[in-house]
């Protein structure tokens, strides 16, 4: 929702160079001043590569820092003179000059157009600020810009985790303590697999563990990408034996549960059990018209109604075992695996 704001600052400004973007805040001329200006975002103060200028009333600050440590992706297409901001569900496309902006493809009127002066694109701060959700406030009184960003704490953490400085779990923690179960965080990105980028209540920002047991922190990206590190991890067993009964302490040897229980532990520490009509009970079922890279597919097999599992890898193909002369491997989706299937279940 467009937030309102008596706000004074007008003008963003993107750097075209390599070194990165900038925006500018337009000032009334009677609160510009030569000082040295700062700018915060969320109480906190915004280091950047360039300090802060005022030329004329227009306070120009680096942008790239402010706008990716709030979630937000920026592009520029050199062609057309256009510059996206995405966050989230939020995409703001604006062509230099311009006298609107596109917000979610609904058209947004630009109170000061955009225009390119010297070698820098300039764009209203403003509406940036309140398309991305942001309260921009001019402090004459210390000479700051305070910016204060519309966060929502939607995740819950629910086993103790250590916070850290980066997505490695070698690097250095951001907190002496642990968050603890029942602390609310904000998801700012999905880093990769295994981790994600979050901010505490407290304004604290690093990584934690993507692995489900430790929030309840759910996306489309992030199942994807588990997904395709389940499935890479998976292929590296390429051609292991099979055997019946396999124990799944070991990795000599599988059948077709015990590695599928040995892919989903060893890269997300999801403990499924141990055989497959039991692995059938978890997560949702899924049809065959809604099949993702991860889901579980379940076949009758032995005489069983549930006797074999198999992870679905995309492009109607299965990642299995069950055969001692092919091992692990990559197998089409049809023939007898489509009039044995029985159900899939979706885990992430």
């Amino acid at each position: 929702m467009m937030k309102r704001n008596t706000v004074i600052l007008s003008l963003l400004t993107l750097s075209l160079c390599g070194c990165g973007a900038a925006y500018a805040d337009a000032l009334p001329q009677e609160q510009a001043a030569s000082g040295v200006i700062s700018v915060y975002l969320d109480g906190k103060l915004l280091h950047t590569e360039v300090p802060p200028l005022n030329e004329g009333g227009t306070v120009l600050v680096p942008m790239r820092g402010l706008f990716e440590a709030q979630g937000a992706s920026l592009g520029w297409n050199n062609t057309d003179k256009t510059v996206t901001v995405t966050k989230e569900d939020t995409t703001l496309t604006y062509q230099m000059g311009a006298p609107a902006a596109d917000l979610n493809g609904q058209s947004i009127d630009v109170a000061v157009p955009g225009q390119l002066t010297g070698g820098s694109a300039m764009i209203p701060l403003r509406f940036v600020s309140e398309a991305l959700g942001n309260t921009v406030e001019w402090v004459p009184s210390t000479q700051s810009v305070e910016i204060t960003s519309a966060v929502i704490y939607e995740t819950s953490i629910l086993r103790g985790v250590t916070l850290r400085s980066q997505p490695d779990a070698e690097s250095k923690p951001v907190t002496a303590d642990l968050l603890s179960a029942g602390t609310k965080v904000h998801v700012v990105s999905v880093a990769d697999a295994l981790w994600l980028k979050v901010k505490t209540e407290d304004n604290q920002t690093g990584y934690i563990s993507a692995k489900p047991k430790f929030t309840d922190y759910t996306s489309a990206s992030l199942a994807d990408k588990q997904a395709k590190a389940l499935i890479a991890y998976g292929k590296t067993f390429y051609g292991t034996p099979y055997e019946f009964g396999a124990s799944p302490d070991q990795t000599g040897t599988f059948d077709c549960s015990s590695f599928v229980k040995r892919v989903f532990g060893d890269i997300l520490s999801i403990e499924l059990p141990r055989v497959s009509y039991d692995q059938a009970k978890e997560g949702k079922e899924v049809g065959l018209d809604e099949l993702l890279p991860g889901d579980l597919l379940f076949f009758s097999a032995r005489g069983l109604d549930i006797g074999h599992v198999a992870i679905y890898a995309g492009n109607n193909q299965l990642l299995h075992t069950y055969s001692a002369k092919l091992g692990v491997h990559m197998e089409a989706f049809d023939g007898q695996w489509k009039d044995r299937f029985v159900t899939a279940r979706r885990i992430l």
